[in-house]
């Protein structure tokens, strides 16, 4: 009720737990509206978090109005695991992108490398076997549109991991990429989108909703409490 009796423009709220993101149709109201959740969590001696919170310009004529002031591309912010940014489809029109945060990628593999040493002198099946797992594991979370390139770049480094993990065992055992090639076909799942677009997805829960084609672009106000 607040939102209609308030705002002038569109606007949009994703949350999950206490991270969030919502986005303004114009920029005056994201400034407002920041400005007194700042008030309001104060009041009940909760913040915004300083490193996650922030202000940027975000969506389909971000670019085009950030490149007549003369400024760069449009930001990008990270939101449960991926990072956001705007981009184009082949066909040239606009697209957000999402692609699993670097950091996230590079934690994972280190989990993975320690695991393997670990289990270093395990039979190759079982290493092969667990590592599947973890690997199907990732992708059944980081596996959406636009991630592809991601997907390959994490599965090549874990099949590299696993090489020199079978490599160090003995001196004698050059393990060669052909080897590790028919390895990772026996026991890596291979990169493949499993989930549908967003668009696609709310509008199976909710048949009536029609994606926002022709909004304007929206400017996004990223931030967790603390």
């Amino acid at each position: 009720m607040r939102r209609r009796r308030t705002l002038t423009g569109d606007m949009i709220i994703v949350r999950y737990a206490d991270d969030f993101i919502i986005g303004f149709q114009h920029e005056h109201e994201a400034r407002r509206f920041l400005d007194e959740l700042r008030e309001r969590l104060g009041k009940f001696a909760l913040s915004l978090h300083s490193e996650k919170t922030r202000l940027i310009e975000f969506g389909r004529f971000a670019a085009e109005r950030r490149e007549r002031r003369g400024l760069g591309k449009p930001e990008t912010f990270n939101f449960l695991g991926f990072t956001f940014a705007c981009g184009k489809t082949l066909s040239g029109k606009f697209q957000i992108k999402r692609t699993t945060r670097s950091d996230r990628m590079r934690v994972k593999l280190r989990e993975i490398k320690g695991k393997l040493r670990r289990c270093m002198h395990e039979p190759i099946p079982e290493q092969g076997k667990w590592l599947g797992q973890v690997v199907r594991g990732y992708f059944n979370y980081f596996a959406v549109p636009t991630n592809g390139r991601a997907l390959d770049v994490f599965r090549h480094h874990a099949i590299d991991l696993w090489r020199r993990t079978l490599r160090r065992r003995s001196q004698k055992d050059r393990i060669t990429w052909a080897r590790m090639t028919k390895l990772a076909e026996d026991f890596l799942p291979k990169p493949i989108i499993l989930h549908l677009w967003p668009s696609d997805r709310f509008a199976v829960r909710h048949p009536r909703w029609e994606p926002y084609a022709g909004k304007p672009h929206v400017r996004i106000c990223a931030g967790g409490v603390r």
